[in-house]
């Protein structure tokens, strides 16, 4: 819940809301599904380690080549009809791979191509849904429903959608995918019917480009000193996350020597500490205020990467992960809330489409990282590397942080709707 002046204040219960927390609810659970099944696809596909990780990355790619220009058009068109028609084009598109894999002709170029056209149309998506959760629910309570919405999405990925990949797969191999377009289908649906305005726009000059547009939104993230230090932090914090996810199956088999079923485990602790800590981020933030929020959660993921470079022992690496996984989910709500308060009014899609293809960016580049420091100094050395990522984030936004909480209303909840 987000505080007003000590008071908590909820998202409306009104049908808009429910229906745009279904069709994310809905459409993260396909998408689940489609990334447990396709990387077993595609190593059934060929042996090649070079080919498989491609399919991997072709699921990122696209943000950093296409995230700007997701959000200028995002904040150009109705952000409910470009997200229902991505989400009918996307259920085709995974369709088209159902019955490639039913009549067998499915290929790894194949697998390669749908990634990377998800992945671009999921640009246009995630900004246009963005930008348009403030028409849907009242500024106050923009904390809450982001809150709600990633809780949702935790729950749906990690505790039904992974769970439900071997029983589809049993079915049939295509079944994972026919589930995934049905679920793109029925958020395409649930879009549609929501009522709410789209935000207003300034009116644009003429001739104005989509790359004038672009830069707009690059000038507005940089102009806010909270936004641009916040969004130099997260990407700081997501190389250390890059390297995390890259190597966190060598620290729990390798170093740990806990096999697979550590790495389960700590897999699993870190999907229940995310659930807990959306759904307890809006008290947190309500209580602290965001400056303090994010603070304590860059903190205390930095104390849990030590935890995880230091303490050769299952149970503190599982304790690590479910503290790492709560206060990450507090770090992501707060971060969106006071993108969607402080971005400048009809820029928001362009604000957090600069702030995301930044962040997305540091991942890459910290598996590469953590792989290179893993082979020189050993298999706990890149959590250490992750922490002390960590701790100079926090250091580095803690001014930005202090400066705008110094009246109580920005630590409050009250930041400005104007960039800085």
């Amino acid at each position: 819940m987000t505080a007003v002046d000590g008071a908590v204040v909820r998202p409306g219960a009104g049908g808009d809301f429910k229906r745009l927390w279904s069709a994310a609810v809905v459409s993260r659970l396909g998408d689940a599904l489609r990334s447990a099944a396709l990387p077993l696809l595609a190593v059934s596909l060929t042996d090649s380690p070079v080919l498989v990780s491609l399919v991997t990355a072709a699921g990122f790619l696209p943000w950093l080549l296409f995230g700007l220009l997701g959000g200028a058009v995002a904040d150009r068109v109705d952000q409910r009809r470009a997200m229902w028609a991505v989400d009918v084009v996307r259920g085709l598109l995974v369709a088209a791979l159902a019955v490639a894999v039913t009549c067998g002709s499915a290929t790894i170029g194949l697998l390669i191509a749908v990634a990377f056209a998800l992945t671009s149309l999921q640009t246009l998506f995630d900004n246009a849904a963005t930008a348009l959760l403030p028409a849907v629910v009242d500024k106050a309570a923009l904390g809450t429903a982001n809150a709600r919405l990633m809780t949702g999405q935790q729950i749906a990925g990690s505790f039904v959608g992974a769970p439900l990949v071997p029983v589809l797969l049993g079915i049939g191999l295509a079944m994972p995918y026919a589930a995934d377009s049905a679920t793109y289908l029925l958020a395409a649906v649930l879009v549609a019917g929501v009522r709410a305005d789209p935000p207003p726009r300034p009116a644009r000059a003429a001739g104005h480009t989509l790359r004038r547009d672009i830069a707009d939104g690059i000038r507005a993230l940089w102009r806010d000193r909270l936004l641009r230090w916040l969004c130099a932090a997260t990407t700081l914090c997501n190389v250390g996350v890059g390297a995390l996810i890259a190597m966190l199956p060598l620290l729990v088999k390798g170093w740990l020597e806990a096999g697979d079923a550590g790495y389960a485990a700590a897999i699993a602790a870190y999907g229940i500490g995310g659930v807990t800590g959306g759904l307890a981020a809006g008290r947190i933030t309500a209580r602290l205020g965001p400056a303090r929020s994010l603070l304590l959660g860059g903190g205390l993921q930095a104390c849990c990467l030590a935890v995880l470079g230091t303490v050769r022992f299952l149970p503190a690496a599982i304790a690590a992960m479910a503290v790492f996984g709560f206060v990450g989910l507090l770090w992501n709500v707060t971060q969106v809330t006071l993108m969607q308060r402080r971005s400048p009014a009809g820029m928001l899609g362009r604000t957090s489409a600069a702030f995301r293809t930044l962040g997305v960016a540091g991942a890459p580049f910290g598996a590469l990282a953590g792989g290179a420091v893993a082979a020189a100094w050993g298999l706990n050395t890149p959590m250490l590397l992750a922490a002390v990522l960590f701790v100079l984030a926090v250091l580095a936004l803690s001014p930005a942080l202090k400066e705008a909480s110094g009246g109580k209303a920005a630590d409050r909840g009250q930041t400005s709707h104007t960039a800085a």
